[in-house]
């Protein structure tokens, strides 16, 4: 992203973040006419609407959310992701309270849409006119999307949502009532119809060459994951086949456009936070820092804190190279539980294990080792996080460096699986194909594990082979935990386990063990509306049981 945008991102975020976002003057400093008077103004305005998209680097009091799911386990008591693991969490006490953030952000985009303009007649005559107004035709179709995106996120937690379109007065606004979550969804997917067409493939060819914009694939993709969530159990109840097939459609979509003129490509990605990479749909980009890096560098490195440490239950979904389940009950596999040449490649990109090589030196969770218990803060799963840490980055004290991070919002591999469970929820055959889905449910899944060096999936058990095949090609990107509720399987997955790994006679003695029992209601599937919105607006529902 240019630094115009970046410095546009940080003056409109800061000003929209410290005002009453209903009062238009006090959000933006200007009149409304001459907010959309001026192009660099209208510009900022859309800027506002991006810097809203999400990125957990850390987002609940250091740990990410991944904690509050059975891919990680926090290595610390102090932070308020805790609350979803002990059931604390109410309309009282909050967690991820997004609704007040993200009806900001959606009002934002309603105020650009509601007074965009044609043109900048004021400008006609600058050298750049044509480039700014090749730039700016695509600005209602970005906000738009934006507004979408919105809605999609607060609707997966919220389910029944307020439907609003237009800018709002205070009174008015304090007297919406929720929408259908179907309606929402309709509406969602209506809007990404509508503008597909509207944007380019990508910027490389739009002048200024401002990359990190909305593009058609972001559309189909925001299309498809809207599509397969509404037809999951949660949201669908039993709905049945339709859904499903309007699922698979969407992603077909995207899949065929790809097949068409390679605009995406799935990579073997040696690290995260690559802008370049080929698999990349949309992302969120954060300016450089190392915070990432102070919360979750192992403990005993330079400045490591420990932070969000991969769980047993996750590495054990890790298959061997041959395809096979890990099991404990195999003391082959035991004995290859971190043999590159004997896992799933995936793993290695994924979790720091013990005997693994970071920063050049060897990792040590065994009991006694230099990353391991009985340290303050060691993992207490006998792992740590690889994924999205940059290694180069230095905490000497004196040799500090940053760096930007990437937080994926989509990429490609997720399209292929979106599309390989919606087909085979809809026909219940791994291998199905007809003349509108060419390509069957095992043959997508195939290609992600082709292109991680794995062989094609096994058909026991299918619908979990595809469900797991999302756990580690997903993990750390914010999927299992919707997926788990989406799915509604949750209560399966509140036991928590790590290893302990001890030295004996020159060897290593490894034991799963439980380490976390954490706290589940069914209430729980959704989030709770906090009072605080309750009592502003008395039109609103509660999420039952809550």
């Amino acid at each position: 992203m240019n630094k115009k945008i970046l410095s546009a991102i940080f003056a409109f975020a800061v000003c929209m973040s410290s005002c009453n976002y209903l009062d238009y003057n006090e959000s933006s400093g200007f009149d409304k006419e001459d907010m959309f008077t001026y192009f660099e103004r209208a510009k900022g305005m859309l800027t506002t609407v991006y810097s809203y998209l999400p990125a957990d680097f850390g987002n609940f009091d250091g740990a990410t959310r991944a904690a509050a799911t059975d891919e990680a386990e926090y290595a610390w008591n102090t932070s308020g992701i805790i609350r979803y693991n002990n059931g604390s969490w109410s309309p009282i006490l909050t967690i991820d309270n997004v609704w007040g953030t993200y009806y900001t952000a959606i009002r934002s985009a309603n105020m650009f849409l509601n007074n965009y303009q044609e043109d900048f007649t004021n400008i006609e005559w600058n050298d750049n006119y044509e480039t700014l107004m090749q730039q700016y035709q695509y600005y209602p179709y970005e906000a738009r999307f934006l507004r979408a995106f919105y809605y999609f996120e607060l609707a997966k937690r919220y389910k029944n949502v307020p439907l609003i379109t237009e800018c709002l007065e205070l009174d008015e606004a304090n007297s919406v009532t929720p929408s259908d979550f179907d309606k929402v969804i309709d509406f969602i997917v209506s809007e990404c119809d509508e503008i597909m067409d509207k944007l380019p493939v990508s910027y490389k060819d739009v002048p200024g060459y401002e990359t990190g914009r909305i593009t058609q694939g972001a559309v189909m993709a925001l299309k498809s994951r809207t599509l397969l969530y509404a037809a999951s159990p949660l949201y669908a109840g039993t709905a049945g086949q339709e859904k499903w097939i309007a699922a698979a459609k969407a992603a077909k979509q995207l899949i065929d456009k790809v097949e068409s003129d390679g605009r995406y490509q799935l990579v073997d990605e040696q690290i995260w936070n690559n802008l370049a990479s080929k698999e990349l749909i949309l992302e969120t980009r954060r300016g450089n820092s190392n915070d990432f890096e102070k919360l979750n560098f192992p403990i005993g490195y330079e400045g490591g804190n420990s932070g969000t440490c991969p769980t047993q239950n996750l590495v054990d979904a890790f298959e061997m190279k041959d395809g096979s389940r890990f099991d404990w009950g195999n003391q082959e596999h035991i004995d290859n539980m971190y043999n590159p040449e004997k896992r799933d490649p995936r793993l290695f990109k994924t979790v720091l294990t013990n005997g693994s090589t970071f920063k050049n030196a060897t990792v040590e969770t065994f009991v006694g080792g230099k990353n391991g218990a009985p340290l303050d803060g060691a993992t207490p799963t006998g792992y740590y996080l690889k994924k999205y840490v940059v290694e180069t980055i230095s905490l000497n004290p004196n040799n500090t460096t940053t760096e930007r991070h990437v937080w994926v919002l989509f990429r490609y591999a997720e399209i292929l699986l979106n599309y390989a469970e919606a087909l085979y929820e809809a026909y219940g055959n791994p291998d199905y194909t007809d003349n509108t889905f060419t390509l069957s449910p095992r043959a997508a899944i195939d290609k992600v594990r082709a292109r991680a060096g794995m062989p094609g999936v096994a058909s026991d058990d299918f619908l979990e082979r595809i469900r797991n095949e999302r756990r580690v090609e997903l993990a750390f990107e914010d999927h299992r935990f919707w997926d788990v509720r989406r799915w509604k399987i949750a209560p399966q997955t509140m036991d928590i386990y790590g290893v302990k790994i001890e030295k004996q006679n020159d060897g290593l003695i490894y034991t799963r063990q439980l380490v976390d029992k954490r706290t589940w209601s069914d209430k729980m599937y959704l989030y709770p509306v906090s009072n605080e919105e309750l009592f502003k607006n008395p039109l609103l529902k509660q999420n039952p049981d809550w």
